[in-house]
């Protein structure tokens, strides 16, 4: 009875927990890091990663306010950098991801021909409202008010701008009607589950300062096995590959 009741406790015995990785990820990476969280998980079953969305800007301050995250992916490569100098950041961890893209994006009933239009499509007089993110905290809020000022549209349409929290709440925002036509990220836009709901055109890379994407590994999850490898598949072949897929493009 005694060796059937050891034996029966062996077998029971508890597993590991899982590694768990907290990330704060910019907004404009809500599907492309579905994708790659799916697949490095396939790779990595002991690491159990949560993500969450946002805009850099208001992660940043979160972080500095000692916001529990582990790895934090910004659309903005300063963000990590400013963190290492704060002591925030483990120095040697900052690394870039990708270059993001913009683009102006109307819904699928729109009689907005925004291909031909491009960027005069914010001029037509059935457009009352542009919804950008909130250029204060976001970079592609700053990417986009760079853009209109840059192709001579800002000073005409500026009373029709509507700020978004950040570029996921943009494009959420043209979906629901509050606002006829948005400047959105490039890998929002294409997404599986978006590509079906509208139309865009894609805004010259020249018209705006680039949007240089970074990330880093934070002080609390210094010397985590965890937040190395998620670094590490991010950037490696098949990390990069889905990142293009979403429209990003790829660092040196």
């Amino acid at each position: 009875m005694l060796l059937a009741a050891a034996l029966l406790c062996a077998t029971c015995a508890p597993r590991h927990a899982p590694a768990k990785l907290t990330i704060a990820a910019a907004a404009d990476l809500q599907f492309a890091l579905e994708d790659v969280s799916r697949q490095f998980h396939a790779a990595h079953p002991d690491v159990e990663t949560q993500v969450v969305y946002g805009s850099s800007g208001n992660f940043f301050a979160q972080i500095r306010n000692q916001a529990p995250f582990d790895l934090f992916l910004s659309a903005d490569l300063e963000y990590p950098r400013q963190l290492a100098q704060q002591g925030l950041a483990v120095p040697d961890s900052i690394f870039p991801y990708a270059v993001g893209r913009l683009a102006v994006w109307v819904p699928a009933p729109s009689p907005l021909d925004v291909a031909r239009l491009q960027m005069q499509t914010l001029l037509d007089p059935s457009v009352k409202h542009i919804a950008i993110a909130n250029p204060q905290h976001a970079p592609y809020g700053r990417a986009a008010e760079a853009a209109l000022h840059k192709l001579g549209v800002y000073d005409r349409i500026a009373a029709k701008l509507v700020f978004a929290e950040n570029i996921a709440q943009t494009l959420q925002f043209v979906q629901s009607g509050a606002a006829e036509v948005g400047l959105v990220a490039l890998s929002l836009a294409v997404a599986p589950a978006v590509r079906g709901q509208g139309r865009y055109w894609e805004v010259p890379l020249d018209a705006y300062p680039t949007l240089w994407q970074g990330g880093a590994i934070l002080k609390r999850a210094q010397g985590s096995p965890a937040a190395a490898l998620f670094r590490a598949y991010l950037t490696s072949a098949e990390g990069r590959r889905i990142l293009q897929q979403y429209g990003f493009s790829l660092p040196n």
